[in-house]
C-alpha cells in the first residue's frame, strides 16, 4: 500500500471516528439532564471523547503520510457520515432539506480546502503565537456568551458549534505548530503551545457537547465541521505561507465553494429549527393528551367515591329504620316470654326465647333440699 492510499484510508477512518464521536454526543445531550457536569457521569460520553480523540490522532498520522489538500477535504466527510449512522443506530431521521443542507455544506468545504496550498512548512512566530490565543478566546467569549442570550434553539446550537469549530481549527494550528518545531532537546518551549492545544481542545469537546442539545444532529455537526477547517485555513494564510491556488481565479472559486458551504450549513439551521418545532409541538400534544387522560381519571374517581358515599348514607337509613323495628320486637317478646334479642343496627335481629319456663319452688317446698337444674336452666330464688 501506497503512502497516499494509507493517508486516505487513515483520513476516512477518522472521520468515521468523528461522526460516531458526534453520534454519542448528541444522544447523551438529549437524554441528559441540563447540569453541566451532567455528561460526565455517562460512560457514553466518555465512550464518545474517546472516540473523538481517536480521530484526531487518525487524522494527524494522515497528514504525517499524505498531502493536506487531500486529507483536509476528506475530513469533511464526517458530516456525510453521521447522517446515515444515525439513521441506523439510533433511529435519528434526517429529511431530504437535511440532507441537501449537508451535502452543500460538504461540497463547498471540500471545495474550499482543495484550493488550499502550502508552500512549505512555517511555524508562528512568539508575537503570532501570543495575537492568535487572544483573538481565539475573544471570539470563543463572544460566540458563547452569545449563545446564551439568543433563545432559538437552532441558533444558539450554531453560535457554540461555531465556538467549538473554532477552538477545534486552533488546536490544530497550534498542533502543526508544535510539529515544525518540535525537538527533543528543547521539550520546555513547545509547553506553551502544548497547554493551549489541551485546553482548547476541553473547551471544544464542551462547546459541542452544548451544541446538540434541542437541536438535532445535522446542524452542530456541519458548523463544527466546516468553521473548524476554515478557521485554520483563515491563520494558514494569514501567517503560515499558505495560499489559494491558481491565483486570482483560485480566491474567486474558493469564495463561490465558502458561499455553498454558506448556503448549506443555512439550510441546516433552517431544518434543525423545524425539526425542533415539530418535537416540541408533538411534546406539547401528548402532554395535553396526558393531562386531559388524568382529567378524566380524576372526575371517573371522583363519581366513584360520591357513589360510595350515597350507597353508604343509604345503608345507614336502613340500620336505623331496622334498629327501630327491632326494639319493638324485643319489646313484644319480652311480654310473651322472651328474655333479650341480639343484633346489631342495621343487620337481621333474632330475639332469643328459652324452649320452657324457668321452674319457680313454692314457699312450702323452701325447707327441702333444693334440686340443681338441668344443664342450661335457670332458678330464681327470693331473696330477703
Amino acid at each position: 500500500m501506497t503512502s497516499f492510499a494509507l493517508s486516505v484510508l487513515l483520513a476516512l477512518a477518522s472521520a468515521v471516528c468523528y461522526a460516531a464521536g458526534a453520534i454519542l454526543q448528541e444522544h447523551v445531550a438529549a437524554t441528559t439532564p441540563r447540569f453541566p457536569s451532567a455528561p460526565l457521569r455517562r460512560g457514553s460520553w466518555w465512550a464518545a471523547v474517546t472516540l473523538n480523540g481517536t480521530g484526531a490522532v487518525l487524522h494527524v498520522i494522515a497528514l504525517a503520510y499524505g498531502p493536506l489538500s487531500v486529507v483536509q477535504p476528506l475530513g469533511a466527510l464526517t458530516i456525510v457520515f453521521a447522517l446515515p449512522m444515525a439513521a441506523l443506530f439510533v433511529r435519528r431521521r434526517v429529511g431530504a432539506a437535511g440532507w441537501r443542507g449537508a451535502v452543500l455544506a460538504t461540497a463547498g468545504l471540500a471545495g474550499l480546502l482543495s484550493l488550499t496550498g502550502s508552500s512549505h512548512a512555517q511555524a508562528l512566530a512568539d508575537r503570532e503565537r501570543i495575537v492568535v490565543t487572544v483573538v481565539t478566546v475573544c471570539v470563543i467569549a463572544v460566540l458563547a456568551g452569545a449563545a446564551r442570550w439568543v433563545a432559538v434553539p437552532g441558533v444558539r446550537s450554531v453560535l457554540l458549534a461555531a465556538a467549538a469549530g473554532t477552538a477545534f481549527g486552533i488546536s490544530s494550528v497550534f498542533t502543526k505548530n508544535v510539529a515544525v518545531e518540535w525537538n527533543w532537546g528543547a521539550l520546555g518551549d513547545a509547553l506553551p503551545s502544548l497547554a493551549m492545544i489541551g485546553l482548547l481542545a476541553s473547551s471544544g469537546v464542551l462547546l459541542s457537547q452544548a451544541s446538540y442539545r434541542g437541536a438535532g444532529l445535522a446542524s452542530p455537526l456541519a458548523t463544527a465541521t466546516v468553521v473548524n477547517p476554515v478557521v485554520a485555513a483563515v491563520v494558514g494564510i494569514a501567517a503560515l505561507g499558505e495560499h489559494f491556488r491558481f491565483g486570482a481565479p483560485g480566491a474567486l472559486l474558493a469564495l463561490v465553494a465558502a458561499l455553498i458551504a454558506s448556503t448549506g450549513l443555512v439550510m441546516l439551521t433552517v431544518h434543525g429549527a423545524e425539526a425542533e418545532a415539530r418535537r416540541t409541538a408533538k411534546a406539547g400534544a401528548a402532554d395535553a393528551a396526558d393531562a386531559a387522560e388524568r382529567e378524566r381519571a380524576e372526575r371517573t374517581e371522583a363519581a366513584e367515591v360520591s357513589r360510595e358515599l350515597e350507597e353508604s348514607e343509604r345503608l345507614d337509613t336502613a340500620g336505623a329504620t331496622g334498629s327501630a323495628g327491632t326494639a319493638e320486637t324485643a319489646d313484644t317478646a319480652g311480654k310473651g316470654g322472651a328474655v333479650r334479642a341480639i343484633g346489631a343496627a342495621g343487620a337481621s335481629d333474632v330475639p332469643l326465647r328459652i324452649a320452657r319456663q324457668i321452674p319457680r319452688r313454692s314457699p312450702a317446698a323452701r325447707d327441702e333440699p333444693p334440686v340443681l337444674p338441668d344443664c342450661g336452666e335457670a332458678m330464681l330464688q327470693p331473696h330477703g
